[in-house]
């Protein structure tokens, strides 16, 4: 199976320049055109809503960068989910119009998702002899923001230990499902992955998808492994759970965001599902211990794109600080809103879930006065990371998402997982599952220690967004 190009072509009564100028500018001038794009020019990030049809629970969104302009006559836009492609347009003087052609690319992976999508079986092609890993990621719904860099990331790690002689003497083998956000596409998809031989399957994706895929494969000999920022909570011997907990995020940064805000007043406001229940259950707990007041809770489901009536109910309260647990395009269209209807202007935000790649979709001007916390940012001086850093971009160009805890944590777990093999000498998931719950890993964040009892000990930062990415404040 190869990739393909799609191509369409289209004359408009309009110069060039004017219709170059449509792009990004919501005048309903058509999918390409209606893109979200603050600015237009090579680094800007773009959010395509791709007309595929069919019954997906989200609409299809194409996430990429501008990679090259010359106005008014060509635009182009590198893009990484749900597959890596290319959109074209090129704009030519045709009399007193324009002639508009647009094309498409799609790789290899891209046909195969759209195939998968829509309900045709598409197998595998597994080399003989791999050792087979499985990644459940999210590369569709509104998780997609955030996963953006994860397939990217686990890529990287899986070149470096073929280099280093491959998994027990056997090259390592990645096979990716997408979730779409979705449960219970999750638990299709994670079945499906076991059934290709995925005897350990790597899930960067929520909660909510973590534990019904937890659910699904009991009994199944599946090593599970959640390797992004999770509430933990879930036990047994074939179940690892990496990542920042909630409670400790928030300890880390609730004295230092109401010094930034000149305030003690807190809204909590996120996503309906496990998560972020259980990081407002450990910010009841910790937010008035460290003299925080509480004076709001609101919660939305996954998907949400109006917040307004949310936005005027943190007004109305007199927050100083939001507690955001919203993940993904819901973060996204939260922040955005919150600049448009001037609530920036007096309450800041500490959200849980903000990496780089989320708030690259937030936009420079939306993402003043936001905060995050959590134990990796690209921009960390240690020399493990530079190195990574350095790696990653000579891998896949200057318009490839950032790294962020929510994608390079895919890099560490899929390292982890080879080390834990190599200690364990074999493959049996049982075994490497007992050598990844006890251990000490030296990683690109620093030092990630596991003890046995669930819990994930590293050191966690508290970031300040600063235009499209995250200062790290060394001080707090």
């Amino acid at each position: 199976m190869g990739g393909v190009a799609l191509r369409a072509e289209q004359q408009v009564d309009a110069t060039p320049s004017v219709v170059y100028d449509l792009f990004g500018a919501g005048a309903g001038a058509g999918w390409v055109f209606d893109a979200v794009c603050d600015r237009v020019e090579p680094g800007a990030s773009v959010t395509i809503r791709a007309p595929l049809g069919g019954q997906d629970p989200f609409p299809v969104e194409l996430l990429g960068r501008i990679s090259r302009v010359r106005r008014p006559h060509l635009l182009e836009i590198r893009h990484e989910q749900p597959w890596r492609g290319l959109v074209r347009l090129h704009l030519d003087r045709a009399g007193t119009g324009t002639r508009v052609r647009l094309v498409a690319e799609l790789d290899e992976r891209g046909v195969a998702w759209l195939l998968r999508r829509r309900g045709h079986p598409v197998r595998d092609a597994v080399p003989a002899g791999s050792h087979r890993v499985g990644l459940l990621t999210t590369k569709s719904g509104p998780g997609g923001v955030f996963a953006v860099a994860a397939e990217n990331a686990a890529e990287l790690a899986r070149e470096e230990i073929d280099g280093e002689g491959g998994v027990l003497g056997r090259p390592l083998h990645l096979a990716v499902g997408d979730d779409a956000t979705d449960p219970a596409t999750g638990v299709a998809e994670a079945r499906r992955l076991a059934r290709a031989g995925c005897r350990t399957i790597l899930a960067s994706t929520t909660s909510a998808t973590f534990v019904a895929v937890s659910a699904a494969l009991t009994g199944t000999g599946v090593l599970l492994v959640h390797t992004l920022m999770n509430e933990g909570g879930i036990d047994g011997p074939l179940r690892v759970q990496l990542g920042e907990r909630p409670t400790d995020q928030i300890a880390t940064a609730a004295r230092p965001m109401m010094a930034r805000a000149g305030g003690r007043r807190w809204f909590l406001a996120g996503n309906d599902y496990l998560w972020p229940h259980r990081c407002h259950a450990a910010a009841r707990e910790v937010i008035p211990a460290a003299g925080g007041q509480l004076v709001g809770e609101r919660l939305a489901p996954l998907g949400t794109r109006d917040f307004a009536p949310l936005v005027e109910a943190v007004a109305a309260s007199g927050a100083d600080v939001v507690l955001s647990t919203f993940v993904g395009g819901d973060a996204v269209a939260f922040e955005r809103q919150c600049h448009a209807m001037g609530l920036r202007e007096r309450t800041r935000t500490l959200s849980l879930g903000m990496d780089e790649s989320t708030l690259e979709y937030v936009g420079i001007a939306a993402a003043a006065g936001i905060s995050g916390v959590s134990g990796y940012y690209q921009d960390l001086p240690t020399s493990g990371n530079e190195e990574l850093v350095r790696r990653y971009r000579a891998a896949y160009g200057p318009w490839a998402p950032p790294l962020s805890t929510l994608s390079e944590s895919v890099y560490e777990a899929l390292r982890m997982y080879a080390a834990a093999v190599r200690r364990a000498g074999e493959d049996d998931p049982y075994a490497i599952a007992r050598e990844m719950r006890t251990a000490r890993f030296e990683l690109p964040r620093g030092t990630v220690t596991l003890d046995g009892s669930g819990a994930v000990v590293q050191r966690l930062y508290l970031a300040d967004a600063a235009a499209s990415t995250f200062r790290v404040s060394f001080d707090d």
